[in-house]
């Protein structure tokens, strides 16, 4: 996958050399191939946590919760720091306010007029997952506040877009596509709302309530087995957020998400959601994207006049 080897080209290239370590869940191949060169040639602490290949089992929570007890023992042997449960639960209190606030931004845009675009969202997501979370909390509640009450993130209506696949944080091509006669009002990527869709339940441990929070988040293609939970959750999105046509595109060679288009396009399809299937890479410019973008746009269009 070209998204793989330029992370992998970065890394080995310095780019993150500001990193104290590396770390990795179970994902799909290409990346964690990148994760094991990436350790392999620098010198660099690390650390795999093993997460459950299906979270739609009994197992994977104390499975989970086990691995994650591994880490943190990792994680205060590499501090000499003693990670306690008010600390978990300190930390949980934080994290869940960012995904609060998030959430509520993104409640923001099922209003016919979005007070932020798609691109910004985007880049509020990125942020958080890079940023202090107390100090982002705090520039949260300023623009929930301040900053968008009676904004426009476009002066005309425009038709509304969600947009799903894999991991897809390429700012020329959301910039593209909002520059056209449309906006993305909801998205379903990693990037986007499946980092904060859902907050920790708290009845068990610290630990436990956080491996918890991520076996029961909105999942991603090789998570979503035997059930089709992720299909319903998509199409759900699209109803509240009243879109009028689905963009899903996906890096090249991404096999779990590339076999899971055809049940998710047919889901939207018949739930009365056109889509546009894409499929990118790192190296590609966006003009060919361009026109299909504009073709579809010009469907939709000619679809809401009748």
């Amino acid at each position: 996958m070209p998204f793989s080897r330029d992370v992998l080209a970065q890394g080995l290239l310095g780019k993150y050399d500001y990193l104290d370590a590396l770390g990795i869940t179970h994902t799909c191949q290409h990346i964690y191939q990148a994760y094991e060169s990436w350790v392999l040639h620098k010198n660099i602490k690390s650390f795999y946590i093993p997460t459950p290949n299906t979270s739609q089992t009994p197992h994977a929570l104390p499975y989970l919760r086990g691995q994650l007890k591994l880490f943190l023992e990792k994680l205060e042997d590499w501090t000499g720091r003693k990670i306690g449960e008010n600390d978990l639960r300190r930390g949980i209190e934080i994290v869940d306010t960012t995904r609060k606030l998030m959430k509520q931004i993104y409640e923001m845009r099922k209003s016919e007029s979005p007070p932020i675009s798609g691109l910004d969202s985007m880049l509020m997501v990125v942020a958080a997952q890079m940023s202090d979370k107390e100090e982002f909390n705090t520039i949260l509640e300023d623009v929930i506040k301040n900053e968008l009450p009676g904004r426009k993130a476009k002066a005309t209506p425009s038709s509304r877009l969600m947009l799903i696949g894999s991991e897809h944080d390429d700012v020329k091509f959301i910039e593209m596509v909002e520059n056209l006669d449309a906006i993305i009002v909801i998205d379903d990527h990693c990037t986007g709302s499946r980092y904060f869709w859902n907050t920790t339940e708290q009845n068990e441990d610290a630990l436990t309530d956080i491996a918890n929070r991520y076996i029961k988040k909105p999942p991603c293609p090789i998570k979503d087995f035997p059930a089709r939970n992720r299909t319903a959750h998509i199409v759900n999105l699209a109803n509240e957020w009243n879109v009028a046509g689905v963009i899903e595109i996906q890096q090249k060679f991404c096999d779990p998400h590339e076999l899971d288009r055809v049940a998710v396009s047919k889901a939207l399809e018949k739930a009365g959601f056109p889509i546009l299937n894409l499929e990118a890479d790192v190296t590609m410019p966006v003009g060919p994207f361009r026109i299909r973008v504009e073709a579809f746009l010009e469907i939709l269009s000619s679809e809401e006049l009748f």
